[in-house]
């Protein structure tokens, strides 16, 4: 484990048993990869959408600060709740997004100042999400694997680390994943 990596490890620790001195050390340490994974996000994204990664990125600091009762275990642990926060960050405002398409009253906030969705987009990441709980009910693991990989942005090496697999099994368990979202997915249009 890296100076750094170890580093932010003890100030998680120290961070779940209420040192707020400690979260204060720490947000600087982490900052840039938590933007890092926001950017990868975005960069898959249509063009012409205009949700920024600034945004997603404060918006998913909001929601860590507030995790009062996780034990972080360690910065592979924190990455990954990371990658969970940002997913249903995403959902959310696709959701939102749907929801005012189709006439609803959706409730204003401040994720909305700087994104437009579109609405092929937002159905898409719907899709996503109700197949990626489909699969969590059939195999967590692979529901993981896709959540960090998709909405995290973590290589598979990363995702080995955090899982403690091997990464030729996350790359197996990857295409598996993939390979029954799609049909998945595919399986909800037809229905639609």
């Amino acid at each position: 484990m890296s100076p750094v990596s170890q580093e932010i490890t003890e100030l998680l620790l120290k961070w779940s048993k209420g040192d707020q001195a400690a979260l204060e050390e720490l947000v600087p340490l982490v900052y840039p990869e938590v933007r890092r994974l926001a950017r990868v996000y975005m960069k898959r994204e249509k063009q012409g959408h205009t949700l920024q990664t600034s945004a997603l990125v404060n918006e998913a600091y909001l929601r860590l600060v507030d995790q009062k009762t996780v034990a972080w275990k360690d910065r592979a642990h924190f990455f990954a709740v990371t990658a969970q926060v940002m997913r249903h960050i995403l959902i959310d405002h696709a959701r939102r997004h749907t929801f005012a398409k189709r006439g609803g009253g959706a409730v204003h906030v401040p994720l909305d100042d700087v994104a437009v969705v579109d609405g092929e987009r937002a159905a898409q990441f719907i899709a996503l999400d109700d197949a990626l709980d489909q699969l969590a009910i059939v195999d967590q693991r692979k529901s993981r694997i896709v959540e960090l990989r998709f909405f995290g942005g973590l290589t598979v090496e990363e995702i080995a680390e955090v899982m403690k697999l091997a990464p030729i099994t996350i790359k197996r368990e990857w295409r598996a994943a993939k390979a029954w979202l799609h049909l998945e997915i595919t399986a909800q249009e037809s229905n639609h």
